[in-house]
């Protein structure tokens, strides 16, 4: 069982990271419909802003209770991430609570917890809540990839993409559950499945990256398309780690290789866009986006590495 302060502390770093990425899929979802479509975009416009909510409470709770190595992963926010938001904000109309990611850069990296029964209720509370905000966010999800499917809703996102942001919403979830029953995983089950869940996330941005790059763009689409193929081989040997458990560590050095090269590849994307030196149909805060996942990816790879030494 979870002691107390690895439950909050675990519980907020799950939050921070989690609860941006949500906000986003929302921001995402409603920039890609059509004027047909306002009554959907202002639903996404209203999980955007409960979301936003929520990650703000996480914020005020974080202060000097989460890791250091979280604060410095670029997982939570990156350089780049308050200057994609004001370019997309400006690109959009949409308005962002670009404060929050101020806020998230100025968090005390001392870890200097005081653990109370007030602050473990709060991040109960707190847990509780992204739950059921989450849980609305992929029903709204689920009923849109239907609809797309059906061709009863026409969005400017692939199909892929909201079956790709539905299971992340259906993962971060499933951990949440996870941390509201004190449940301590086991370490070579809980490396396995995140990495078959991290590598098809990480070779679907490729592909995504590849997608929305304009058509004179050749060498960055080539570079993209490799990345999507490398994590698809990726995908499937960590798909068969479940057997053949040995070579996990062997595994898991190629997977924190292969993610760093690929991060790399993402902050050029997210500085080129920001810049204006990158054609695309893509905001910066897309190309941020993947970069922050890609940070929490590695940062996940080095300490299960670490710990399989």
């Amino acid at each position: 069982m979870l002691s107390n302060e690895e439950f909050i502390r675990q519980s907020l770093e799950l939050n921070l990271f989690f609860l941006r990425i949500m906000k986003e899929h929302a921001f995402f979802m409603e920039a890609a419909f059509g004027s047909k479509d306002k009554s959907l975009a202002q639903q996404a416009d209203t999980l955007k802003c409960e979301l936003t909510t929520l990650l703000a409470e996480t914020i005020m709770l974080a202060d000097g209770v989460i890791s250091p190595e979280v604060l410095a992963s670029g997982e939570l926010v990156t350089k780049f991430t308050f200057e994609a938001e004001r370019a997309t904000e400006f690109y959009s109309g949409i308005q962002l609570d670009k404060e929050l990611s101020r806020m998230g850069l100025c968090l005390d990296k001392k870890l200097t917890p005081s653990i109370s029964s007030l602050l473990l209720d709060q991040v109960s509370a707190l847990n509780q809540k992204a739950i059921t905000a989450t849980t609305v966010l992929a029903d709204y999800k689920s009923k849109l990839l239907q609809d797309i499917l059906s061709c009863k809703i026409f969005t400017f996102n692939y199909p892929l993409l909201i079956d790709h942001i539905l299971r992340e919403a259906r993962f971060y979830i499933k951990i949440l559950y996870q941390l509201q029953t004190r449940q301590v995983v086991n370490l070579l089950e809980d490396i396995i499945d995140q990495e078959k869940f991290w590598n098809r996330i990480m070779a679907e941005h490729a592909k995504f990256i590849r997608g929305l790059l304009d058509p004179t763009e050749v060498a960055l689409f080539e570079t993209a398309n490799r990345f999507g193929k490398v994590f698809d081989a990726l995908t499937n040997q960590a798909i068969t780690m479940t057997t053949q458990t040995t070579i996990l560590p062997q595994l898991s050095s190629k997977t924190i290789k292969a993610t760093a090269s690929l991060r790399d590849f993402k902050t050029a994307a997210t500085e080129g866009l920001i810049q204006c030196k990158i054609r695309a149909l893509a905001v910066p805060l897309l190309a941020d986006h993947v970069l922050r996942e890609a940070n929490h990816y590695l940062r996940l790879l080095t300490t299960f590495n670490a710990r399989l030494q």
